[in-house]
């Protein structure tokens, strides 16, 4: 289904970045990146609620100590992941996400 595809976030400094929606524990890819966890409203209101980035999105988001508070807090609903390959772009990403989404 289209809207649980691919979603784009917007970064303080106006690029885009393309993220893939992972709805299950399944669907989480082994390789690296930034994450969002999102809280979807009625289909199309999405708001993200936490910025984080991992070397290994597998294993850093099965076990996220932040992951269960923001479901039962926050009610996010689902992950967005964003590869990247180095740990200086991760970085520069989640910085520039982060200051958007503020």
């Amino acid at each position: 289904m289209f809207l649980f595809d691919h979603k784009i976030w917007r970064g303080e400094s106006g690029r885009i970045y393309r993220f893939k929606i992972t709805l299950t524990r399944q669907g989480i890819p082994d390789y690296g990146g930034v994450y969002i966890f999102v809280r979807r409203r009625f289909v199309f209101f999405l708001k993200a609620m936490y910025v984080g980035k991992a070397t290994n999105f597998r294993e850093r988001l099965y076990g996220h100590e932040k992951f269960a508070k923001a479901v039962f807090d926050h009610g996010v609903t689902e992950r967005h992941v964003y590869s990247i390959a180095t740990e200086h772009d991760r970085a520069s990403v989640e910085e520039d996400l982060i200051r958007a989404l503020r």
